[in-house]
């Protein structure tokens, strides 16, 4: 049973870590001079004692732009914890957010270390506590802890001599941020040991990887340091751009400019210490706690770590830790005309680097901006069921707009509840501009009251009947047709043509119906730019044969 899903099993894991010698827990019983501090958004008198009269921290807006210190200490010390919070609530206060809420990924936290001008951690809110893509993402680890997906707790070590700044940034263009509460614990001391390090945290991105598919020599890099330390972690989150799995890439570590790695790993889930791909899962030293669903097909997003705390790598110079981006390619990426390739791949990647060094850091990744890191869209055209109320866009029967929980985003559906099972069909307007690769895409609702619909394009039917029943209501994605349709307007269709007998009704649910475009090396080969997709739909997956 994953500890995700058993959050005893995950306390009874940690209890016994605990029992390991040198373990925090061990070193509680040993006395060191110090005095416990804390810096938090709590306002206070000149008495010193907090306003009894109201919470003020829920008036705190960090406009759009504005930078927010919210430590701001003078060493010796050690950070122990960081704990955070900002509003995210959509209509749990209405009229608290009229402008909207920045979201994680557009927050950034910068950290310095006795008085330098660079920061030796700079990474976004969602991305530094492991919830990549500015998902709100629930998280149980030994140094990081993200509870619902909306308290950030943070238990890395952060000694300084001098100074220690932490700076929060809302880097949105229009939202601020609402209701910033924060406690920064800390220690005082007399004195630190010669040898403390500093701890250090950098996110990078590449939107997409920039692979061959001949070379095999493309690498993402998520550290490049000079100094002397210890690496403690990684964070990776990729969406990807292609069907098929991402993550057939090695860790490669090259320790004090060796030329050949030291350490050289089996695979991409296997450094991340899961195995035969991935799967949704928390543990104390590693997890996947975001995966957008399970099938492997074009705009998959995950989110995984990997925590060195047990087995942190020691370097003496320098240290460089990179992946490879290989994977599988399907017939219409590659030119070998083969259902499943071995190669580069070119998809979404972004992570967090984190380490502990002598000495302020090198500088090796560009900073980024909020917009940046903003995934770019890869759908040609929406149409949203949210827009199609009216009619003309289906049977008879009672809609309704519906809000739906998907790992702490809200995802609005549009829900049909047909007055019989002819009624039950709903209807999508598409309009192409332009000639290209393409892959037609429905999110649907999936609920106990759904019926079975087949989905057709101008009247070509795309597979068999769709279940959209579920013991439990939840969105997901289908992936329906790849094709190369000429410019001009289709008709999306999705007709009921049962129920399952567990199925309490006949009611669809969509979110949106999508046209997604394929990356340049689909453009490129034209796999499918000729062929007849009303003949013969296709959708291009590892089992699809090649065409004679």
């Amino acid at each position: 049973m994953c500890a995700c899903r058993c959050p005893w099993l995950l306390l009874l894991s940690l209890s016994c870590a605990s029992l390991a010698k040198g373990d925090v827990l061990d070193d509680l019983t040993t006395w060191e001079e110090g005095r416990g501090m804390c810096a938090s958004s709590a306002r206070v008198g000149d008495d010193g004692l907090p306003d009894p009269e109201a919470n003020v921290d829920c008036d705190r807006v960090v406009e759009p732009g504005e930078t927010v210190v919210i430590a701001d200490l003078e060493g010796p010390g050690v950070i122990t914890h960081i704990w955070m919070t900002v509003y995210h609530f959509q209509s749990l206060r209405p009229g608290w957010a009229p402008r909207g809420r920045a979201n994680p990924q557009e927050i950034l936290v910068r950290m310095f270390w006795d008085g330098r001008e660079q920061p030796d951690v700079e990474a976004p809110l969602s991305d530094f506590f492991a919830a990549g893509f500015g998902k709100r993402t629930t998280v149980y680890s030994v140094p990081v802890v993200t509870e619902d997906g909306d308290s950030y707790n943070c238990y890395w070590r952060m000694p300084f001599r001098k100074s220690a700044r932490i700076e929060v940034i809302n880097q949105s263009k229009t939202k601020p941020i609402r209701a910033l509460f924060h406690a920064v614990d800390w220690i005082k001391k007399p004195s630190l040991p010669e040898n403390t390090m500093y701890f250090c945290a950098q996110y990078r991105q590449e939107y997409p990887v920039q692979g061959n598919s001949k070379k095999f020599d493309h690498e993402y890099v998520i550290l490049d340091a000079v100094g002397r330390g210890y690496y403690v972690g990684t964070v990776l989150s990729v969406r990807t751009r292609s069907p098929d799995w991402f993550g057939e890439g090695d860790i490669r570590i090259a320790i004090d400019g060796e030329k050949r790695p030291s350490i050289f790993g089996t695979g991409t889930e296997d450094y991340f210490l899961s195995a035969w791909g991935q799967k949704e899962c928390v543990t104390p030293y590693f997890g996947n706690p975001y995966l957008s669903h399970q099938r492997r097909d074009v705009g998959q997003m995950s989110s995984c770590y990997r925590w060195h705390v047990r087995d942190p790598i020691p370097f003496s110079k320098s240290i460089r830790v990179s992946l490879e981006t290989m994977g599988w390619l399907n017939l219409d990426e590659n030119t070998e005309n083969k259902s499943r390739l071995y190669g580069q791949r070119q998809d979404d990647w972004a992570s967090v680097a984190y380490w502990y060094q002598m000495g302020p850091t090198k500088k090796f990744a560009e900073p980024t901006t909020a917009e940046q890191r903003h995934l770019p869209c890869i759908d040609r055209v929406i149409a949203w069921g949210a827009d199609h109320r009216d009619l003309e866009f289906h049977g008879r029967g009672r809609t309704e707009r519906r809000n739906t929980l998907r790992y702490h985003d809200t995802e609005e559906v549009r829900v049909l509840k047909p007055e019989s099972m002819e009624e039950g069909w709903f209807e999508f307007p598409l309009k192409v501009k332009e000639k290209e690769p393409l892959r037609l895409i429905v999110i649907f609702q999936f609920s106990p009251r759904s019926g079975v619909y087949q989905a057709s394009l101008d009247g070509v039917k795309l597979g068999g009947p769709i279940d959209l029943y579920s013991d439990e209501t939840r969105i997901d994605d289908l992936q329906l047709m790849d094709f190369w349709p000429e410019p001009g307007e289709y008709v999306f269709r999705l007709e009921c043509v049962g129920q399952n007998h567990l199925s309490g009704g006949y009611e669809i649910g969509v979110n949106s119906v999508r046209l997604r475009e394929r990356r340049p090396r689909v453009r490129q080969i034209g796999y499918l730019k000729d062929h007849d997709w009303r003949n013969k739909p296709v959708l291009i997956d590892r089992t699809t044969e090649p065409m004679k």
